[in-house]
């Protein structure tokens, strides 16, 4: 392995689509979009659920970070980061797996919107109805 090997991931979650780029040597720096992690995910919770496969595996302060994010909301695309960190932690370390296979993080979240139907106004909302 060379000084400053590359690992490239897709996570995805609901209509969002995370490029993740892990650059090994790194000091635990994260680049968002080309902004700042912070201004990006301002909510903490969010930050905290897109390093949560690098505590998981302790590898926090060895990569340095870049994630292109598309499409959905701010939600869905922090799940759609997890996913494509936990992937590309994997093809960085395959020793790894179990314990991110455990924590549950290498699953793709199968949840996304439901359509809406035809004759309702959503996807299970029904007009109202009137008697007269």
């Amino acid at each position: 392995m060379s000084q400053t090997a590359k690992y490239l991931a897709t996570g995805r979650r609901k209509n969002s689509i995370a490029k993740v780029e892990l650059i090994s040597g790194g000091k635990g720096e994260f680049k968002v979009n080309n902004r700042k992690f912070e201004d990006y995910f301002h909510v903490d919770t969010l930050r905290m659920i897109i390093k949560q496969p690098l505590e998981v595996t302790e590898n926090i302060q060895k990569f340095n970070i870049r994630i292109d994010v598309t499409g959905g909301g701010i939600s869905g695309q922090a799940g759609a980061a997890r996913h494509g960190i936990t992937r590309a932690l994997v093809k960085s370390d395959e020793n790894l797996r179990p314990a991110l296979r455990k924590a549950g993080f290498l699953t793709r979240d199968p949840r996304s919107k439901e359509r809406k139907k035809y004759g309702q106004k959503g996807a299970r909302r029904r007009f109202q109805w009137t008697k007269r």
